[in-house]
């Protein structure tokens, strides 16, 4: 069934662990990415129109397990790639788009904290891309023949620090914000950790008060929930000029939105999911990229969904030409379709070879065992509806685990021992496979 998958075993964990947990792995996606082609093309044109100063919002909508965060992930490996900064975010109870409680500003907290470019894909990159930044820009003096260490040296490196601080500080917000990008030259050059430690910790949404902010920092303003989507705007015209192409805010689990109790704390989120929206579309934000995760439900749910808040369903709504195998993917909602029998068996595949690869022993798995565990867990009562991608996989990850333990057990005893009983011949033509 396989040939041998070259991949590091770090990795080969990684994504068995992850997968068999029902999570994405953070990495080692390609070697596991089936279909979605046409969804991944579709998002990266969206890339290149951030790249070219453009913004972009789409929201991707499929039902829980069927690969919404797989494809958030493979995308933001993607455009990391492509020289841009990544921010990404599970809302949940504590976590929100708006609140009057510091939920908004922990979506901001948990964003940051996981900032991402492609040499810091882990996360935590914002103090390497301000000294990139700064180092960038000294070399940039020093090869234009100023002699380094010099007073001419230094001032040819204000100016051009100043370029970018000033033009940052015309957009809302952005002359703190450009205060705050000086303090942290000043501090680099001056040799200050705790300036720059201080600066961090206002960037990252930290400071509680106004007045602790000014004391420390000499400026008077803090990220609060209000405004914390505004400075990252800012953030995305200052990382253009730091030499990045641009920002892509992706955010999952919008579901817990959905399931927030009070109908006004829910359309206050709403609005902001609005906001932004408008703003990618009518010109209003520039290298600037969002991508949300939805089910169906919390979209088209009209007494508690996002379709529940007017503004937002006039806009999103399905034109009359859409479905029944006809998807837009040029819309600003991309609806997941299942992942094809043949897919499935691809990936199951991927998966046997990686799993080969980090125990080192030769499989024996056939594609005739895998088109046999296909068909089982589809001919179970309700899989239909109910069968994803997610639970394919933890499935086929248990039935690895078990065969490479216990060598007498193969795909075939597992199935017919198990609740996976194989399909009727009623149901057995439903299942056909190019094998």
């Amino acid at each position: 069934m396989n040939e041998n998958i070259r991949i590091p075993k770090r990795v080969a964990q990684a994504v068995i662990n992850s997968l068999k947990g029902g999570v994405v792995p953070r990495t080692g996606l390609g070697y596991i990415a089936v279909g979605r082609a046409a969804e991944i093309d579709a998002l990266l044109h969206d890339a290149a129109i951030v790249a070219e100063g453009g913004a972009s919002f789409r929201f991707i909508v499929g039902k829980y397990g069927s690969g919404k965060s797989f494809l958030l992930q493979t995308v933001r490996n993607y455009v990391m790639d492509r020289g841009f900064v990544v921010v990404d975010a599970d809302l949940s109870p504590e976590r929100r788009l708006h609140g009057t409680g510091g939920q908004g500003l922990a979506t901001y907290k948990e964003l940051i904290k996981n900032m991402s470019t492609k040499t810091r894909p882990d996360g935590g990159a914002l103090p390497t891309i301000l000294e990139k930044w700064i180092s960038s820009v000294m070399s940039s003096v020093a090869a234009g023949g100023e002699t380094p260490g010099t007073p001419a040296f230094e001032e040819a490196v204000r100016r051009e620090i100043y370029k970018v601080t000033s033009s940052v500080s015309e957009l809302v917000h952005g002359f703190d914000f450009a205060k705050l990008l000086t303090a942290y030259y000043d501090s680099f050059v001056e040799g200050d950790d705790e300036k720059k430690a201080s600066v961090l910790k206002w960037f990252r949404g930290e400071y509680a008060t106004k007045s602790e902010a000014k004391s420390e920092l000499g400026v008077n303003i803090i990220i609060t929930d209000d405004d914390w989507y505004e400075y990252l705007k800012l953030f995305s015209s200052f990382f253009v000029k730091a030499g990045y192409t641009g920002l892509f805010i992706l955010i999952d689990e919008l579901v817990n939105v959905y399931k927030i109790p009070n109908s006004i704390t829910r359309q206050y989120n709403y609005e902001k999911i609005l906001t932004m929206y408008n703003d990618a579309l009518q010109g209003k934000a520039e290298h600037l990229g969002i991508i949300m995760s939805s089910t169906p439900q919390c979209l088209e749910d009209t007494r508690r969904g996002i379709y529940s808040y007017e503004a937002l369903r006039s806009r999103l709504s399905s034109g009359k030409f859409s479905g029944d195998g006809a998807i837009d993917l040029l819309s600003p909602v991309i609806k997941l379709a299942p992942l094809s029998n043949e897919e499935m068996l691809v990936l199951t595949e991927k998966l046997t070879g990686i799993h080969a690869a980090l125990y080192d022993y030769e499989p024996k798995i056939t594609t005739e065992d895998a088109a046999l565990f296909i068909r089982a867990e589809f001919s179970r009562v309700g899989a239909e509806s109910r069968t994803t991608p997610r639970e394919i996989i933890r499935d086929w990850i248990e039935v690895l685990n078990i065969t490479f333990a216990d060598r007498t057990k193969t795909v075939k005893s597992l199935v017919e021992s198990d609740e996976l009983a194989p399909p009727s011949p009623a149901t057995d033509g439903a299942f056909e496979f190019e094998l």
